[in-house]
């Protein structure tokens, strides 16, 4: 088996849901006692968020980058940013690094090709829906159509992704109003909805929808059991 390298506290709320289903996904391949060779960097999440709202990208792709190396020294044959957001300063991460960052965009459009979908709606942090470091990605380089919420709608989403998901909170009116947003990017044409912040999928679960959804700190969580026993590896090469 493959060892993986995880940034992660950003928030540990969502953190800790990758390191069950890994190894849980381990477990399921291999029974037994058998669980997944993982290296973990938690952040202080205040710290990143300070740093978030300041604008200080920069400083924050410095951070991961360190993080990351010092995760590939200690024996990470990959690395994963265990949040959406923090992608944004991805490419600092993958310039520094002599393996692989698994990049949870690219997971994410490989499920959306499988289900025959051209066209999303994109729920997370206001820098995730509003920039285009994520959606971009989706739809440069791989022709996936990304739709948002209006200007009030992020800036909701967004305060209950910060103020309560991030903090363990999970109440029903949040949930409502997530839903009347889905509900109406469906109606503008989106096929499926990215959750495309990893605690979004502790407050929203299929069975309150029928819109499919995609959990990205599951799909994310999956490619790293891919990675771990090879599955994937030819794909996920480093590129020179």
């Amino acid at each position: 088996m493959k060892t993986i390298g995880l940034l992660g506290g950003m928030s540990w709320e969502s953190s800790k849901e990758y390191y069950r289903l890994i190894n849980e996904g381990v477990r399921d391949r291999l029974g037994g006692l058998h669980s997944a060779p993982l290296l973990m960097h938690s952040f202080d999440f205040a710290a990143i968020a300070e740093k978030q709202h300041a604008g200080q990208w920069d400083a924050l792709g410095d951070m991961l980058a360190e993080a990351a190396t010092n995760l590939q020294r200690g024996g990470a044959e990959a690395v994963m940013i265990c949040t959406n957001l923090m992608h944004k300063p991805a490419p600092a991460v993958e310039a520094a690094l002599d393996v692989p960052l698994l990049h949870i965009a690219d997971a994410v459009a490989a499920q959306i090709k499988q289900n025959n979908q051209q066209t999303v709606g994109l729920l997370g942090a206001e820098f995730t829906m509003r920039e285009g470091f994520y959606r971009e990605r989706l739809q440069e380089k791989h022709g996936i159509d990304v739709l948002i919420p209006t200007e009030p709608e992020i800036a909701e989403v967004s305060r209950v992704v910060y103020e309560e998901l991030c903090q363990g909170r999970f109440t029903d009116s949040a949930r409502d109003y997530y839903l009347g947003v889905m509900d109406r990017l469906r109606t503008a044409g989106a096929e499926g909805m990215v959750l495309g912040c990893t605690e979004i999928p502790l407050l929203i679960r299929q069975d309150m929808t029928d819109l499919p959804l995609y959990d990205t700190t599951a799909i994310h969580a999956a490619s790293a059991v891919s990675f771990i026993f090879g599955d994937t590896a030819s794909q996920q090469r480093k590129a020179s």
